[in-house]
């Protein structure tokens, strides 16, 4: 059966990281869990983090039972979604000032509010684009995520009464460098507002990948620095990829391998639609290995989980190694393949075949789609033990949509 395997100690390394920029820098870290909500796992980062930060009510929910502050962001809210939370939320930001009228004078009676419990912010879109791949760069033109600084400027001064924070969010997969421009692209237009006095944070949202070993993390703490000392606003963080990478693999079994019209076709147990979509939607090539009966670990790459008692060779590109396959799923779907790799030798039904880093948007946008089995979730302890810590079955799939 396939799994999803997470690495407790490969977590506890990461949140080590984050935790000692934020220490370092003064900036508050704050678990993005779109990105990474497996709650058993979550619980190993919680003496590392200063909260959560969530794109909805049952995201903020699940943040209210991690324990720690509470930050919401999300494109539009309900009235009802956003009077609950009201009730627990540290921030609550507005992704328009339409939506922040329209709810201000609730929020700003609420007696949260009123104690200085719950802070409100507007998320801006500094119209700076650093992203290489538009289906997640929020700065696109016509992009629905923030507010631009022409429109925050007509709307006039009344419409930030009460507001005491600003976020902005446009990263992905990126460095400390492009945060840096980012910043100052957004200082340059927001540059009043931000030595006005009235600001007590300022989000930086996510997409940074601070845990990678590249990362300019030196950089990042001097730019953490300089905001707080010149505009004496508490700064925010909230990754969620740099939490989860390269904690958790996805381990596949092979159900069938056949030829077709000159391609040797693998299919595993595991689909990229139901599974791992992004290796559709961004598209992204995720490395893969072969599992091999062995002792120890061998020479060369590795997955981010490694089980004793076995040994991985890594698959190439196309006709690089000698035996080669298109991986693809059990489902109907034609285009429900993962990719045309290489490998040392064949592989053989009932193989175990491994995905490496398959922790962060991958569970989280999971289906049931076409009735595939979906993926037990376990954990790794660094004791070496397993934990399976949720089992799919039929009821799932069938219960799923009433």
């Amino acid at each position: 059966m396939a799994e999803f395997l997470i690495s407790l100690e490969a977590l506890e390394r990461n949140a080590r990281i984050l935790h000692g920029v934020g220490q370092e820098s003064g900036a508050r870290m704050l678990v993005a869990l779109k990105a990474f909500s497996c709650t058993a796992a979550l619980q190993a980062l919680r003496p590392y983090t200063a909260g959560y930060c969530a794109s909805g009510l049952y995201e903020a929910r699940l943040a209210r039972s991690l324990g720690g502050e509470v930050a919401v962001f999300s494109p539009a809210y309900r009235e009802e979604e956003l009077r609950e939370l009201l009730d627990f939320a540290a921030h609550i930001d507005f992704n328009s000032v339409p939506q922040w009228l329209r709810f201000r004078s609730i929020c700003l009676a609420h007696p949260r509010a009123k104690a200085g419990q719950v802070l409100f912010g507007l998320r801006i879109n500094p119209c700076h684009s650093t992203g290489h791949t538009a289906i997640y760069d929020p700065c696109v033109p016509g992009s629905r995520l923030g507010i631009p600084p022409q429109e925050l400027e007509k709307a006039g001064a009344d419409a930030l009464r009460g507001i005491s924070g600003l976020h902005i969010h446009t990263l992905c997969e990126q460095g400390a460098q492009e945060l840096v421009e980012t910043f100052r692209a957004f200082e340059h237009h927001c540059a009043a507002l931000l030595q006005g006095g009235q600001l007590r944070y300022l989000n930086l949202g996510g997409g940074h990948w601070i845990t990678k070993p590249f990362y300019d993390r030196p950089a990042l703490v001097a730019l953490l620095q300089e905001i707080r000392a010149k505009y004496g606003v508490q700064v925010y963080l909230e990754p969620g990829e740099a939490w989860a990478i390269h904690t958790g693999v996805l381990r596949a079994r092979v159900l069938d391998v056949f030829e077709s019209l000159g391609y040797r076709h693998a299919i595993l147990d595991v689909s990229a639609s139901a599974h791992m979509p992004d290796v559709l939607e961004m598209p992204y090539r995720p490395d893969v290995f072969a599992v091999r009966a062995g002792q120890g670990a061998a020479a060369g790459p590795q997955p981010a989980v490694c089980l004793p008692g076995e040994q991985y060779s890594p698959a190439g590109e196309k006709g690089e190694k000698p035996c080669g396959y298109r991986l693809g799923a059990p489902t109907c779907l034609a285009g429900d393949v993962i990719g045309d790799f290489s490998f040392d030798s064949p592989l053989n039904v009932g193989d175990t075949v491994v995905l490496d880093d398959m922790s962060h948007y991958t569970m989280v946008k999971t289906t049931h789609f076409n009735g595939v089995p979906h993926p037990d979730i376990c954990l790794l302890h660094p004791d070496g033990t397993r934990e399976c810590i949720r089992k799919f079955g039929f009821d799932d799939f069938a219960n799923r949509l009433g």
